[in-house]
């Protein structure tokens, strides 16, 4: 498998699980392992959407690595993800197919631009309902919502302040994100 042609989902489910590649727009791109800053806010944001959503019944929240599979040329791993129960995306052994209703992206240096550009396109297209985008460099945390116009800004917050997820009926306080224990 040449990694210069464009790829679809078919080349990309032919690699060996745990390799550290996305499928992005027919390109592979490779993953590094994040920091552990990333990890602790990943972690602390995971398990505060698992006592909201799933403790409650109200769906499942899954952490990276797992596939998502899109459409034909995109397959992410994003931090977190949720899938509500009338959710169209179907969790399978091999990952999820479809969109997932609420994607957590947490940015590092090696994936910020794709996180902020071409991985927001293809998750608004696709048609996840929020998108989360979380910095813990600025420890900033925007909320988007999709709608016909596309994703829209709905809440966003700067180190101490809150963030709320209308879909999950949320919120969520950044001193739980980002404090330093």
């Amino acid at each position: 498998m040449s990694l210069l042609t464009k790829k679809t989902i078919k080349d990309y489910m032919e690699l060996p699980e745990g390799t550290p590649y996305q499928l992005v727009e027919g390109e592979l791109i490779m993953s590094p392992a994040p920091s552990f800053e990333h990890q602790r806010v990943s972690g602390r944001l995971f398990r505060k959407l698992q006592t909201s959503i799933e403790d409650l019944g109200l769906g499942i929240v899954v952490y990276a690595p797992i596939d998502v599979y899109l459409d034909e040329e995109n397959a992410y791993q994003p931090d977190i993800v949720v899938v509500l129960k009338d959710s169209k995306a179907r969790v399978e052994e091999r990952g999820i197919f479809g969109a997932p209703d609420v994607v957590v992206e947490i940015l590092s240096p090696s994936t910020a631009y794709y996180d902020l550009t071409e991985k927001k396109d293809v998750y608004e297209r696709v048609g996840v309902k929020e998108y989360w985008i979380v910095d813990p460099k600025r420890k900033t945390f925007e909320i988007y919502s999709n709608s016909e116009e596309g994703f829209k800004l709905t809440s966003q917050a700067k180190k101490d302040g809150k963030v709320r997820s209308e879909l999950l009926g949320l919120e969520i306080d950044l001193k739980e994100v980002f404090e330093e224990v």
